[in-house]
């Protein structure tokens, strides 16, 4: 955990809150800006504009990635994947609260989700430091990145199979054809697994994010595949673009894997007879 050049929480919390944000709002006003420009150019920006919400995803993964890393070197250790659980499940219930409540303006959805989601993150990391007496001191300001970092990755990756983030529309095309599953496990999955892949006395970060963003990336071309039943075309653009950056990052992680290998010095064989 000494890593000297690691990105500070805040820096992180930014680029998921602003990157998970601009990924889905893409998908509102790239349709938009298509229907000014007409023509050719205008069915092309429809085709691509879903594959932003999965883009945006990723940033909240890689966020929710380093959240989790912080409150999980405490030692929770089977702690790790539920805490991924739970933060994929206060991710639902205020990303289709925060869809829902707002219907008459939709476009205030995705950050009514996410304020719903860092309230609820926080009242459960409340009572887990003080009631359930946890004695760490980071988990109520965690337990509300991480739900709030699973409110953007639910609706990012439910918008890159919708098309949008109109409440009906993610019901019809989400929930109602199972994608949801898809959605929870792999999410969570995609958030919890890095630390839990790192973890040890030589666990950095960046080498964290690198896995985060292969993750995430792994997810959207899964949640491609979900697209290309509903979408088409733009599902398979979300599944190939998907893979691209799964070898990008994954490569990137190796990397890292390789050069904090060569770091440890062989100390030869263990003696057969002690001298």
């Amino acid at each position: 955990m000494s890593d000297i050049k690691e990105r500070s929480p805040n820096q992180l919390m930014a680029f998921g809150i602003i990157g998970g944000l601009i990924g889905i709002y893409l998908t509102l006003l790239l349709p938009l800006i298509g229907e000014k420009i007409g023509g050719t150019v205008a069915e092309i920006i429809a085709i691509i504009a879903p594959v932003a919400g999965a883009l945006g995803a990723i940033c909240a993964v890689m966020w929710g990635a380093d959240a989790v890393r912080r409150v999980a070197k405490y030692g929770l250790g089977t702690g790790v994947p539920s805490i991924g659980q739970i933060a994929m499940g206060m991710g639902i219930i205020a990303a289709m609260f925060g869809l829902a409540i707002v219907k008459t303006a939709t476009i205030a959805g995705p950050i009514v989700a996410l304020i719903t989601a860092s309230v609820i993150g926080f009242i459960i990391g409340w009572f887990a430091q003080n009631v359930i007496k946890m004695k760490i001191p980071v988990m109520i300001r965690c337990m509300t990145e991480i739900a709030a970092a699973g409110a953007i990755i639910i609706i990012g990756f439910s918008v890159a199979v919708a098309g949008n983030f109109e409440f009906n529309n993610i019901i019809t095309l989400v929930f109602d054809n199972g994608v949801m599953l898809a959605v929870f496990w792999v999410g969570a999955m995609a958030m919890l697994h890095p630390f839990n892949a790192c973890l040890g006395p030589d666990e950095r970060q960046k080498r964290l994010l690198y896995l985060a963003g292969s993750t995430g990336a792994i997810t959207m071309a899964v949640i491609g595949i979900a697209a290309i039943m509903t979408l088409g075309t733009s599902g398979i653009i979300t599944f190939l673009l998907g893979v691209v950056l799964w070898f990008i990052f994954y490569k990137k992680f190796w990397d890292e894997v390789y050069n904090d290998a060569s770091s440890v010095v062989g100390t030869g064989l263990i003696p057969k007879t002690e001298a």
